[in-house]
C-alpha cells in the first residue's frame, strides 16, 4: 500500500514518501499545512503515475508490452516517445555506452557486496541481447528485437522528478525542493534568501555524508555507495559498460553534478561514470559544476 507522510519542520513542511524503490522527500516553504498536503498529494500522484507507466517491474505498462511483443511492432504514446527519443540522444553522444537495452544484464551481475563475479562465457553471450541500435522505430511504433529488452531506470528518476517539479509550480509559486533518492531540484528560490540543505552520500559508509546547499535548479548523483562487488581488493561498480558486459573500469565512487534541470543533471553525472578513469576529464570539458569522489 502507498503511504505518504507529512510533518512541520521548523521553518518548512516536509513530505515523504516511496516510489522508484527509493524514499522521496518533498521539501514545501509554504506556511498552510492544507497546501502542503496539496502539493504533496499532487506530487506523490505524478511520481507513481511515472513508475506505473514506466517501470519494468510492472507486468501492465508499455514497457512490458514492448518487452514483451515478440519482436512485433507496439505503438507508443507520445510521452514515452520523447523518452526513448532521449534515449537515443544519450546513446548516440556516449558512443553507445549509455544504452537502456542493456538492463539485461541483471541476468548475470547481482550487486550485493560480495565477491561473486558471473562467468565471462554467461557475460559474453548476453551480449547479444544487447544493442539500441537494434531497435526500429519509426511512425510512433517501436520493434525491439525478440529477447531484447528496454529499462528506462537510467533516466526515470530524473524525468520524474522534473515532472514533479513542474507539477509543484502549478501550486504554488514559494520553493519547494523535491528530492528523489539523492536526485533533487528545486522549483524556485526560498524566501529571504535562504538555501535548502541537503546531504549527500559520499563514499561506501551510510555515515558518511556531504552537504549541498542549494539555492536553485537541479543536482543528480551517479556512484556505485551501495551497490558493488568486491573480489581480491578490486571494487566492482554496478554501473556496467554495455559494449563489454564487465564492470567500467576505474569509475569514481560518486559523481554529482548540477545543472538547471535534474535530467540534464542526471545525463551529466552518468556520462561522467561511464567514463571511468576519465570521469573528472569529461566533467571539466562540459564546464559543469561537479562533486566526484
Amino acid at each position: 500500500m502507498r503511504e505518504t507522510e507529512l510533518k512541520k519542520e521548523t521553518d518548512f513542511w516536509k513530505g515523504t514518501f516511496m516510489a522508484m524503490a527509493c524514499p522521496c522527500d518533498v521539501l514545501m516553504d509554504v506556511d498552510e499545512q492544507s497546501l502542503a498536503e496539496e502539493i504533496l498529494t499532487a506530487v506523490t500522484n505524478e511520481a507513481w503515475r511515472i513508475e506505473d507507466k514506466f517501470s519494468r517491474y510492472k507486468k501492465d505498462n508499455i514497457i512490458y508490452a514492448i518487452n514483451h511483443s515478440g519482436g512485433e511492432a507496439v505503438a507508443v504514446d507520445e510521452e514515452t516517445s520523447r523518452l526513448l527519443d532521449f534515449s537515443n540522444e544519450l546513446f548516440e553522444i556516449s558512443d553507445g555506452l549509455f544504452d537502456v537495452t542493456s538492463g539485461v544484464l541483471r541476468q548475470v551481475w547481482t550487486f550485493d557486496g560480495s565477491d561473486q563475479l558471473p562467468d565471462k562465457k554467461d557475460v559474453k553471450k548476453i551480449l547479444k541481447k544487447i544493442g539500441w541500435q537494434k531497435v526500429v522505430r519509426e511512425q510512433g511504433r517501436v520493434t525491439l528485437p525478440e529477447g531484447m529488452e528496454i529499462d528506462l531506470g537510467g533516466i526515470g528518476k530524473e524525468y520524474a522528478v522534473d515532472r514533479c517539479v513542474q507539477v509543484a509550480r502549478q501550486k504554488t509559486g514559494d520553493s519547494v525542493l523535491i528530492n528523489f533518492g539523492g536526485d533533487l531540484s528545486v522549483t524556485t528560490p526560498r524566501k529571504d534568501k535562504k538555501f535548502w540543505s541537503v546531504g549527500r552520500l559520499i563514499t561506501g559508509s551510510d555515515k558518511a555524508y556531504g552537504l549541498f546547499q542549494l539555492y536553485s535548479g537541479a543536482i543528480a548523483t551517479s556512484g556505485d555507495a551501495h551497490r558493488y562487488l568486491l573480489k581480491d581488493g578490486v571494487r566492482y561498480s554496478h554501473i556496467l559498460n554495455p559494449l563489454t558486459g564487465w564492470s567500467v573500469n576505474d569509475a569514481p565512487h560518486t559523481v554529482s553534478v548540477a545543472a538547471p534541470t535534474c535530467v540534464e543533471a542526471g545525463m551529466m553525472s552518468t556520462l561522467a561514470m561511464l567514463q571511468g578513469g576519465r570521469a573528472e576529464e569529461f566533467l571539466k570539458l562540459q564546464e559543469v559544476d561537479y562533486w566526484i569522489d
